[in-house]
Protein backbone atom coordinates (compact mmCIF):
# COMPACT_ATOMS: atom_id res chain seq x y z
CA UNK A 1 0.00 0.00 0.00
CA UNK A 2 1.29 3.46 -0.94
CA UNK A 3 0.00 6.57 0.80
CA UNK A 4 -0.60 9.60 -1.43
CA UNK A 5 -1.48 12.69 0.63
CA UNK A 6 -3.21 15.43 -1.37
CA UNK A 7 -3.54 19.18 -0.94
CA UNK A 8 -6.19 20.78 -3.17
CA UNK A 9 -5.75 24.47 -3.94
CA UNK A 10 -8.94 25.95 -5.33
CA UNK A 11 -12.41 24.73 -4.44
CA UNK A 12 -14.31 26.22 -7.34
CA UNK A 13 -16.36 24.07 -9.71
CA UNK A 14 -13.41 21.92 -10.83
CA UNK A 15 -11.96 21.58 -7.33
CA UNK A 16 -15.34 20.51 -5.93
CA UNK A 17 -15.91 18.03 -8.76
CA UNK A 18 -12.45 16.56 -8.15
CA UNK A 19 -13.06 16.31 -4.40
CA UNK A 20 -16.33 14.47 -4.98
CA UNK A 21 -14.68 12.11 -7.48
CA UNK A 22 -11.92 11.34 -4.99
CA UNK A 23 -14.45 10.59 -2.27
CA UNK A 24 -16.47 8.38 -4.61
CA UNK A 25 -13.48 6.46 -6.02
CA UNK A 26 -11.25 6.27 -2.95
CA UNK A 27 -12.23 2.70 -2.00
CA UNK A 28 -11.91 1.47 -5.60
CA UNK A 29 -8.42 2.95 -6.00
CA UNK A 30 -7.36 1.42 -2.68
CA UNK A 31 -8.65 -2.06 -3.58
CA UNK A 32 -7.55 -2.10 -7.23
CA UNK A 33 -4.18 -0.31 -7.03
CA UNK A 34 -3.26 -0.30 -3.33
CA UNK A 35 -3.09 3.49 -3.32
CA UNK A 36 -4.45 5.31 -0.26
CA UNK A 37 -5.60 8.78 -1.32
CA UNK A 38 -6.01 11.15 1.62
CA UNK A 39 -6.93 14.84 1.31
CA UNK A 40 -4.94 16.61 4.00
CA UNK A 41 -6.12 20.12 3.16
CA UNK A 42 -8.36 22.15 0.86
CA UNK A 43 -7.92 25.86 0.22
CA UNK A 44 -9.42 28.82 -1.57
CA UNK A 45 -8.35 32.46 -1.90
CA UNK A 46 -9.44 33.22 1.67
CA UNK A 47 -7.91 30.39 3.65
CA UNK A 48 -7.77 26.65 4.21
CA UNK A 49 -9.13 23.72 6.19
CA UNK A 50 -6.60 21.10 7.33
CA UNK A 51 -6.93 17.57 8.62
CA UNK A 52 -6.17 17.00 12.28
CA UNK A 53 -4.47 13.67 11.55
CA UNK A 54 -4.24 11.53 8.42
CA UNK A 55 -6.83 13.22 6.20
CA UNK A 56 -10.18 14.95 6.07
CA UNK A 57 -13.15 12.60 6.44
CA UNK A 58 -15.34 11.99 3.40
CA UNK A 59 -18.42 13.39 5.15
CA UNK A 60 -16.50 16.54 6.07
CA UNK A 61 -15.24 16.97 2.50
CA UNK A 62 -18.72 16.64 1.03
CA UNK A 63 -20.07 19.12 3.58
CA UNK A 64 -17.27 21.56 2.76
CA UNK A 65 -18.15 21.29 -0.96
CA UNK A 66 -21.82 21.96 -0.21
CA UNK A 67 -21.00 25.05 1.85
CA UNK A 68 -18.55 26.32 -0.75
CA UNK A 69 -21.15 25.80 -3.48
CA UNK A 70 -23.49 27.93 -1.40
CA UNK A 71 -20.98 30.78 -1.43
CA UNK A 72 -19.34 30.41 2.00
CA UNK A 73 -15.54 30.99 1.96
CA UNK A 74 -13.37 28.33 3.58
CA UNK A 75 -11.99 30.80 6.12
CA UNK A 76 -15.52 31.27 7.53
CA UNK A 77 -16.32 27.56 7.81
CA UNK A 78 -15.89 25.49 10.96
CA UNK A 79 -12.22 24.54 11.16
CA UNK A 80 -11.23 27.11 8.55
CA UNK A 81 -8.53 29.68 9.03
CA UNK A 82 -7.19 32.64 7.11
CA UNK A 83 -3.81 32.61 5.44
CA UNK A 84 -1.45 35.25 4.12
CA UNK A 85 -0.20 33.44 1.01
CA UNK A 86 -0.60 30.03 -0.71
CA UNK A 87 2.86 28.81 0.30
CA UNK A 88 1.51 28.23 3.82
CA UNK A 89 -0.40 25.18 2.63
CA UNK A 90 2.84 23.57 1.45
CA UNK A 91 5.02 24.67 4.33
CA UNK A 92 2.59 23.79 7.12
CA UNK A 93 0.43 20.97 5.78
CA UNK A 94 2.35 18.95 3.20
CA UNK A 95 4.13 15.81 4.43
CA UNK A 96 6.68 13.77 2.45
CA UNK A 97 5.15 12.41 -0.75
CA UNK A 98 2.35 14.99 -0.91
CA UNK A 99 0.80 15.96 -4.25
CA UNK A 100 -0.28 19.62 -4.47
CA UNK A 101 -3.20 20.00 -6.89
CA UNK A 102 -3.83 23.43 -8.43
CA UNK A 103 -7.48 23.78 -9.46
CA UNK A 104 -7.48 27.56 -9.28
CA UNK A 105 -7.49 30.05 -12.14
CA UNK A 106 -4.86 32.29 -10.58
CA UNK A 107 -1.15 32.93 -11.02
CA UNK A 108 -0.87 33.55 -7.26
CA UNK A 109 -0.26 29.81 -6.76
CA UNK A 110 3.16 29.90 -8.47
CA UNK A 111 5.21 30.34 -5.25
CA UNK A 112 3.40 27.39 -3.66
CA UNK A 113 3.99 25.20 -6.71
CA UNK A 114 7.69 26.06 -6.74
CA UNK A 115 7.89 25.43 -2.99
CA UNK A 116 6.27 22.03 -3.49
CA UNK A 117 8.78 21.02 -6.18
CA UNK A 118 11.69 22.29 -4.08
CA UNK A 119 10.42 20.06 -1.26
CA UNK A 120 10.24 17.09 -3.71
CA UNK A 121 6.45 16.99 -3.57
CA UNK A 122 4.37 16.37 -6.68
CA UNK A 123 2.22 18.96 -8.40
CA UNK A 124 -0.79 18.55 -10.70
CA UNK A 125 -2.22 21.50 -12.60
CA UNK A 126 -5.62 22.23 -14.08
CA UNK A 127 -4.63 25.89 -13.85
CA UNK A 128 -3.16 27.19 -17.12
CA UNK A 129 -1.83 30.51 -15.85
CA UNK A 130 1.41 29.28 -14.20
CA UNK A 131 2.39 27.49 -17.43
CA UNK A 132 1.68 30.53 -19.61
CA UNK A 133 3.74 33.06 -17.74
CA UNK A 134 7.40 33.38 -18.81
CA UNK A 135 9.05 30.52 -20.66
CA UNK A 136 11.76 30.13 -17.95
CA UNK A 137 8.99 29.65 -15.35
CA UNK A 138 7.31 27.04 -17.57
CA UNK A 139 10.63 25.16 -17.74
CA UNK A 140 11.13 25.49 -13.99
CA UNK A 141 7.73 23.94 -13.29
CA UNK A 142 7.77 21.16 -15.89
CA UNK A 143 11.40 20.20 -16.48
CA UNK A 144 14.33 18.81 -14.55
CA UNK A 145 17.62 20.70 -14.54
CA UNK A 146 18.84 18.22 -17.17
CA UNK A 147 16.17 19.52 -19.55
CA UNK A 148 13.90 16.44 -19.62
CA UNK A 149 10.27 16.59 -18.51
CA UNK A 150 9.84 16.20 -14.77
CA UNK A 151 6.99 13.68 -15.09
CA UNK A 152 7.81 12.06 -11.76
CA UNK A 153 6.75 15.24 -9.96
CA UNK A 154 4.64 17.37 -12.33
CA UNK A 155 1.60 16.66 -14.52
CA UNK A 156 -0.59 19.15 -16.39
CA UNK A 157 -2.87 17.16 -18.72
CA UNK A 158 -6.06 19.02 -17.76
CA UNK A 159 -4.69 22.39 -18.87
CA UNK A 160 -5.47 21.49 -22.51
CA UNK A 161 -8.56 19.56 -23.56
CA UNK A 162 -9.84 18.74 -20.05
CA UNK A 163 -9.49 14.94 -19.77
CA UNK A 164 -8.38 14.27 -23.36
CA UNK A 165 -4.84 12.77 -23.57
CA UNK A 166 -3.37 15.69 -25.52
CA UNK A 167 -0.32 16.53 -23.37
CA UNK A 168 0.52 12.83 -22.82
CA UNK A 169 0.36 12.13 -26.55
CA UNK A 170 2.55 15.10 -27.38
CA UNK A 171 5.09 14.06 -24.74
CA UNK A 172 5.23 10.49 -26.06
CA UNK A 173 5.92 11.67 -29.60
CA UNK A 174 8.54 14.24 -28.62
CA UNK A 175 10.33 11.90 -26.21
CA UNK A 176 10.72 9.30 -28.97
CA UNK A 177 12.35 11.78 -31.32
CA UNK A 178 9.36 12.48 -33.57
CA UNK A 179 9.45 15.95 -35.08
CA UNK A 180 6.19 17.86 -34.61
CA UNK A 181 5.65 20.25 -37.49
CA UNK A 182 2.16 21.51 -36.70
CA UNK A 183 -0.68 21.25 -34.20
CA UNK A 184 -4.12 22.56 -35.09
CA UNK A 185 -7.47 22.17 -33.43
CA UNK A 186 -10.39 23.56 -31.52
CA UNK A 187 -9.57 23.80 -27.84
CA UNK A 188 -12.75 25.38 -26.44
CA UNK A 189 -16.00 23.57 -25.80
CA UNK A 190 -17.93 26.84 -25.56
CA UNK A 191 -16.57 28.18 -28.86
CA UNK A 192 -17.11 24.78 -30.51
CA UNK A 193 -20.74 24.93 -29.44
CA UNK A 194 -21.07 28.43 -30.90
CA UNK A 195 -19.41 27.54 -34.19
CA UNK A 196 -21.60 24.50 -34.82
CA UNK A 197 -24.65 26.58 -33.88
CA UNK A 198 -23.69 29.11 -36.55
CA UNK A 199 -23.25 26.26 -39.03
CA UNK A 200 -26.82 25.18 -38.26
CA UNK A 201 -28.03 28.64 -39.26
CA UNK A 202 -28.64 30.14 -35.84
CA UNK A 203 -27.92 33.84 -35.25
CA UNK A 204 -24.69 34.55 -33.36
CA UNK A 205 -26.51 36.33 -30.52
CA UNK A 206 -28.91 33.41 -30.10
CA UNK A 207 -26.26 30.70 -29.96
CA UNK A 208 -24.18 32.69 -27.45
CA UNK A 209 -27.23 32.95 -25.19
CA UNK A 210 -27.88 29.22 -25.61
CA UNK A 211 -24.28 28.44 -24.66
CA UNK A 212 -24.71 30.64 -21.60
CA UNK A 213 -27.87 28.78 -20.57
CA UNK A 214 -26.11 25.43 -21.04
CA UNK A 215 -23.37 26.58 -18.67
CA UNK A 216 -20.60 26.63 -21.29
CA UNK A 217 -19.78 30.33 -20.93
CA UNK A 218 -17.89 32.28 -18.30
CA UNK A 219 -19.93 34.88 -16.32
CA UNK A 220 -18.56 37.46 -18.75
CA UNK A 221 -18.89 35.78 -22.20
CA UNK A 222 -16.01 37.88 -23.50
CA UNK A 223 -13.64 35.69 -21.48
CA UNK A 224 -14.52 32.91 -23.94
CA UNK A 225 -15.31 34.95 -27.06
CA UNK A 226 -12.03 36.87 -26.82
CA UNK A 227 -9.98 33.71 -27.42
CA UNK A 228 -7.46 34.28 -24.60
CA UNK A 229 -8.20 30.92 -22.99
CA UNK A 230 -7.59 29.16 -26.32
CA UNK A 231 -4.39 31.18 -26.74
CA UNK A 232 -3.11 29.91 -23.37
CA UNK A 233 -3.75 26.31 -24.41
CA UNK A 234 -2.01 26.87 -27.74
CA UNK A 235 1.00 28.34 -25.95
CA UNK A 236 1.24 25.32 -23.62
CA UNK A 237 1.26 23.02 -26.66
CA UNK A 238 3.84 25.17 -28.43
CA UNK A 239 6.11 25.02 -25.41
CA UNK A 240 5.55 21.26 -25.29
CA UNK A 241 6.92 21.17 -28.83
CA UNK A 242 10.03 22.93 -27.55
CA UNK A 243 9.22 26.42 -28.87
CA UNK A 244 10.50 29.28 -26.71
CA UNK A 245 7.45 31.53 -27.05
CA UNK A 246 5.48 33.94 -24.87
CA UNK A 247 1.83 35.01 -24.75
CA UNK A 248 2.77 38.15 -26.69
CA UNK A 249 3.78 35.89 -29.59
CA UNK A 250 0.23 34.52 -29.98
CA UNK A 251 -1.88 36.29 -32.61
CA UNK A 252 -5.44 36.27 -31.26
CA UNK A 253 -8.53 37.25 -33.26
CA UNK A 254 -11.56 37.89 -31.07
CA UNK A 255 -15.16 37.07 -32.00
CA UNK A 256 -16.27 40.57 -31.03
CA UNK A 257 -14.92 44.04 -31.96
CA UNK A 258 -12.75 46.10 -29.64
CA UNK A 259 -15.54 48.70 -29.40
CA UNK A 260 -17.55 46.22 -27.30
CA UNK A 261 -14.77 45.54 -24.81
CA UNK A 262 -15.67 48.41 -22.45
CA UNK A 263 -19.37 47.58 -22.20
CA UNK A 264 -20.93 46.07 -19.10
CA UNK A 265 -22.01 42.44 -19.42
CA UNK A 266 -25.72 43.34 -19.87
CA UNK A 267 -24.78 46.01 -22.43
CA UNK A 268 -22.56 43.52 -24.25
CA UNK A 269 -25.30 40.89 -24.42
CA UNK A 270 -27.79 43.49 -25.65
CA UNK A 271 -25.37 44.56 -28.39
CA UNK A 272 -24.69 41.03 -29.69
CA UNK A 273 -27.43 41.13 -32.41
CA UNK A 274 -25.35 43.80 -34.16
CA UNK A 275 -22.93 40.99 -35.09
CA UNK A 276 -25.56 38.55 -36.40
CA UNK A 277 -25.56 39.66 -40.05
CA UNK A 278 -21.77 39.59 -40.42
CA UNK A 279 -21.53 36.03 -39.09
CA UNK A 280 -24.50 34.93 -41.18
CA UNK A 281 -22.75 36.22 -44.30
CA UNK A 282 -19.44 34.53 -43.35
CA UNK A 283 -21.17 31.19 -42.80
CA UNK A 284 -23.18 31.45 -46.03
CA UNK A 285 -20.04 32.24 -48.04
CA UNK A 286 -18.18 29.33 -46.43
CA UNK A 287 -21.09 26.93 -47.16
CA UNK A 288 -20.98 27.84 -50.86
CA UNK A 289 -17.38 26.58 -50.89
CA UNK A 290 -18.21 23.38 -48.93
CA UNK A 291 -16.56 24.84 -45.87
CA UNK A 292 -17.66 25.93 -42.39
CA UNK A 293 -16.49 28.31 -39.69
CA UNK A 294 -14.48 27.03 -36.72
CA UNK A 295 -12.49 28.77 -33.97
CA UNK A 296 -9.08 27.29 -34.69
CA UNK A 297 -5.70 27.35 -32.96
CA UNK A 298 -2.69 26.74 -35.22
CA UNK A 299 0.71 26.04 -33.67
CA UNK A 300 3.96 25.67 -35.62
CA UNK A 301 7.51 26.96 -35.73
CA UNK A 302 6.18 29.76 -37.96
CA UNK A 303 4.03 31.11 -35.14
CA UNK A 304 0.86 30.77 -33.11
CA UNK A 305 -2.48 31.96 -34.43
CA UNK A 306 -5.88 31.71 -32.77
CA UNK A 307 -9.14 32.81 -34.35
CA UNK A 308 -12.07 31.98 -36.65
CA UNK A 309 -11.18 30.13 -39.86
CA UNK A 310 -13.10 28.32 -42.56
CA UNK A 311 -12.27 24.62 -42.91
CA UNK A 312 -13.45 21.94 -45.37
CA UNK A 313 -16.68 20.22 -44.37
CA UNK A 314 -15.12 16.78 -44.89
CA UNK A 315 -12.10 17.52 -42.66
CA UNK A 316 -11.91 16.35 -39.02
CA UNK A 317 -12.43 19.95 -37.89
CA UNK A 318 -15.32 20.39 -40.31
CA UNK A 319 -17.09 17.30 -39.00
CA UNK A 320 -16.73 18.35 -35.36
CA UNK A 321 -20.03 19.02 -33.59
CA UNK A 322 -21.18 20.48 -30.29
CA UNK A 323 -18.75 21.16 -27.46
CA UNK A 324 -16.22 18.46 -28.39
CA UNK A 325 -12.55 19.40 -28.72
CA UNK A 326 -10.28 18.15 -31.49
CA UNK A 327 -6.51 18.24 -31.83
CA UNK A 328 -4.60 17.35 -35.02
CA UNK A 329 -0.88 16.63 -34.66
CA UNK A 330 1.17 16.54 -37.84
CA UNK A 331 4.65 15.10 -37.43
CA UNK A 332 7.37 13.12 -39.15
CA UNK A 333 5.47 9.91 -38.35
CA UNK A 334 1.95 11.27 -38.73
CA UNK A 335 1.93 12.81 -42.22
CA UNK A 336 0.22 13.55 -44.49
CA UNK A 337 -2.67 12.28 -42.31
CA UNK A 338 -2.39 13.79 -38.82
CA UNK A 339 -2.88 12.04 -35.51
CA UNK A 340 -6.34 13.12 -34.32
CA UNK A 341 -7.53 13.29 -30.72
CA UNK A 342 -11.22 14.06 -30.31
CA UNK A 343 -13.79 13.96 -27.54
CA UNK A 344 -15.35 15.83 -24.70
CA UNK A 345 -13.00 18.68 -23.98
CA UNK A 346 -15.09 20.83 -21.69
CA UNK A 347 -17.05 20.59 -18.47
CA UNK A 348 -16.05 20.42 -14.83
CA UNK A 349 -16.44 16.64 -14.53
CA UNK A 350 -14.24 15.95 -17.57
CA UNK A 351 -11.61 18.41 -16.34
CA UNK A 352 -11.68 16.94 -12.84
CA UNK A 353 -11.31 13.46 -14.35
CA UNK A 354 -8.19 14.65 -16.18
CA UNK A 355 -6.76 15.93 -12.89
CA UNK A 356 -7.65 12.66 -11.16
CA UNK A 357 -5.84 10.72 -13.90
CA UNK A 358 -2.72 12.85 -13.41
CA UNK A 359 -2.80 12.17 -9.67
CA UNK A 360 -2.95 8.44 -10.34
CA UNK A 361 -0.10 8.71 -12.86
CA UNK A 362 2.07 10.23 -10.15
CA UNK A 363 1.03 7.42 -7.82
CA UNK A 364 1.98 4.78 -10.42
CA UNK A 365 5.33 6.51 -10.99
CA UNK A 366 6.09 6.24 -7.28
CA UNK A 367 5.04 2.59 -7.20
CA UNK A 368 7.67 1.65 -9.76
Amino acid sequence: MISLPLVIMGLGSVGRALTRQLVRQRAYVCDAYHVDLSIRAVSDSTGLICAQRDGLADTDLLHICEQKEGGLPLAQMEGGRHWTNPTEVVQQVAVPGTVVVDCTASDATVPALLQALESTHGIVLANKKPLTQTYPLYRQLTHKTSGTWNLAHCRWEATVGAGLPVIATLQRLVSCGDTISRITGTFSGSLGYIMTGLQDGKPFSQVVREAEIEGYMEPDPRDDLGGVDVARKALILARGMGLDLEMADVKVTSLYPESMASLTVPEFMAALPELDQAYQEQCAEAAQQDRCLRYVAAVSSHGLEVGPQTVPLDSPLGQLAGSDNLVEITSQWYAPQPLVIQGRGAGVDATAAGVFSDIMELAFTRLQ
